[in-house]
């Protein structure tokens, strides 16, 4: 694993480009929106199972990575384990279990590089509307290009990636099936809320997703607004950098402390090899995670009493646990936040940093009056108070013509949306890592498109049963609690209560059911025939080779295995 800078330039773009589309093509088999973790994985797969079909992934800014090249803030780390956020088919093998962003971004270049789909990125390309037409059963895209240097679109530079500059560009294009790996937030703003009394500050505001280049802490009083995952990686780095930090919340946040070093990986490694060591960090990660979780709902007073006897023996004597580290919901309502090696309880040990649980009055020119009058004061006030939702990166989806509300409708698998065709999106868990679901959802897309190839089939469409009471109670189709969750909520499909049409938040009991389930006469109606002789390759492509059909291990150009 390396541990360089990220450099997207450095990849090894050779190969055969006989299995890669043409960087001009404007009629696709498979598009893949975002060139983040999870499109890259998307695109490794699919790349892999179906070499003979066109893909492209069109990626709105000027480089790959999504979260990991756009969050820049002091200390931004992964909050998950890095043996499970991983791909599976390119193991994790760093010992940094949570790791640094910068890592995360190399290495998901790096899988681009390696697995050959850096190749398939088409930079600058917005995808601001879909249309499904019934005609030819292919979506048609409106896509904009020509807005690298927007602001917020990153400063790196990708593999054959045009630094187009000057006014956005509209061109179509058409695609057999669409994955959206776009993200659940806007990347070009946060929330952010307006405070009584801003306008007179006389320092400055900083929210955590525009961290400026030259923002200087050291030796500034600096003010972090809010108490998520964010909030707790700002609070210690800044402490590091030399600023006096306090973390100012409304209320507090179920916290626990891992080791950010895999200790077990690399002795393991001498017995059985770093890739199967990683293999086996995976699954502990993961069972250890589910039934973490299964506990803390089945016994939350029990949960709460040992998280908060865990974060009581790091504070110091006397620290008020109740009231800044005691939430009144419990446990994963909210996503339980990480704090690795104890690094914030060291900075409020230490007294670089402290936390302050109160609502705000108003900002002064010198910075925050509390509701208890206590005035905080800040060279800097940083608000971390959270991401605005967006689905599918904002664009408009439309069936011939007419509008789609993806509230509207229920979700199949948490992966499609009813009575929508050949479209499928990537929405990870919020209880484990995102990419463990990702994964599963994309080697279920595999099974559909190979299935459909077989048959000649063109099309393929959930139906959620009309029977009443067959869907159960209808819920969204995020269960979390926290606040960008509840401000998006009006934005989110629909759940069901029972399986296809229920998101269970399990990894075992999902693998079973995308991986082992019935593809066919499961909630998916299947149509459309390819003409006979003679489709073109864009439209239906022949059958992948036998030898690919059946595993979709990503390869290197040289078609050396990932795994």
């Amino acid at each position: 694993m390396t541990t360089t800078a990220p450099d997207q330039s450095s990849s090894d773009s050779s190969g055969d480009p006989g299995d890669v589309a043409d960087a001009t093509a404007t009629d696709l088999d498979i598009v893949i929106v975002g060139a983040g973790l999870s499109g890259i994985g998307a695109a490794a797969r699919l790349r892999a199972a179906f070499p003979d079909r066109r893909i492209a992934i069109l990626e709105s800014r000027a480089v790959s990575g999504g979260t990991w090249d756009l969050f820049r803030y002091p200390g931004v780390r992964s909050d998950s384990d890095m043996a499970t956020l991983g791909y599976p088919f390119r193991p994790w093998t760093d010992r940094r279990a949570i790791a640094p962003g910068a890592t995360i971004l190399q290495y998901i270049r790096d899988t681009a590089a390696e697995t050959g789909v850096d190749r398939l990125v088409r930079y600058g390309h917005r995808v601001v509307a879909a249309d499904w037409s019934s005609d030819d059963d292919r979506w048609r895209l409106t896509v904009e290009t020509g807005e690298q240097n927007a602001p917020g679109t990153g400063t790196g530079t990708g593999t054959g990636e045009p630094r187009a500059t000057g006014e956005p560009r509209t061109t179509e294009l058409t695609t057999v099936f669409l994955f959206l790996a776009s993200g659940y937030y806007r990347y070009d703003q946060g929330h952010r809320p307006t405070f009584p009394g801003e306008d007179d500050f006389t320092g400055r505001f900083v929210h955590p997703q525009q961290w400026p280049d030259d923002l200087d802490t050291a030796g500034r009083d600096v003010v972090v607004i809010g108490s998520g995952a964010t909030a707790m990686t700002l609070v210690p780095a800044l402490a590091r950098e030399g600023a006096r930090v306090t973390m100012l919340q409304r209320s507090p946040t179920w916290v626990t402390s891992l080791p950010s070093i895999d200790r077990r990986l690399l002795p393991r490694s001498r017995r059985i090899g770093l890739r199967a060591s990683a293999r086996v960090s995976r699954w502990r990660g993961i069972a250890g995670g589910l039934l973490t979780y299964q506990f803390s709902r089945r016994a939350p007073e029990r949960t709460k009493r040992f998280l908060r006897s865990r974060v009581a023996a790091r504070l110091p004597e006397g620290f008020d646990v109740d009231r800044h580290f005691t939430p009144r919901y419990d446990p994963w309502d909210e996503r339980l936040c990480v704090v690795p090696d104890g690094d914030l309880f060291r900075a409020l040990r230490d007294g670089t940093a402290r936390v302050v649980t109160d609502t705000i009055d108003t900002i002064t020119p010198g910075g925050v009056r509390l509701t208890s009058g206590e005035e905080l004061p800040a060279d800097v006030i940083v608000t971390a108070t959270g991401l605005t939702m967006q689905l599918f990166g904002g664009m408009r989806l439309t069936l011939d013509g007419s509008p789609v509300d993806p509230a509207d409708h229920v979700a199949y698998k948490g992966a499609m949306l009813d009575g929508v065709p050949n479209m499928a999106f990537a929405v990870g868990y919020t209880n484990a890592s995102w990419t463990l679901k990702i994964d599963l959802v994309v080697r279920f897309v595999e099974r559909v498109l190979h299935g459909m190839e077989a048959r000649g089939e063109t099309r393929v469409t959930p139906a959620a049963p009309t029977r009443p009471g067959r869907l159960g109670e209808l819920s969204p189709l995020i269960d979390l609690r926290s606040g960008y969750v509840a401000r998006g909520l009006h934005l989110l499909p629909r759940q069901g209560a029972h399986a296809p049409w229920r998101l269970h938040q399990n990894y075992l009991r999902d693998l079973v059911l995308f991986r082992l389930g019935r593809v066919r006469g499961d909630g998916l109606v299947f149509g459309g025939h390819r003409p006979a002789g003679g489709a073109s390759s864009a439209s239906t492509p022949a059958a992948a080779p036998a030898t690919t059909s059946s595993s979709s291990t990503p390869t290197t150009p040289s078609g050396r295995t990932s795994s």
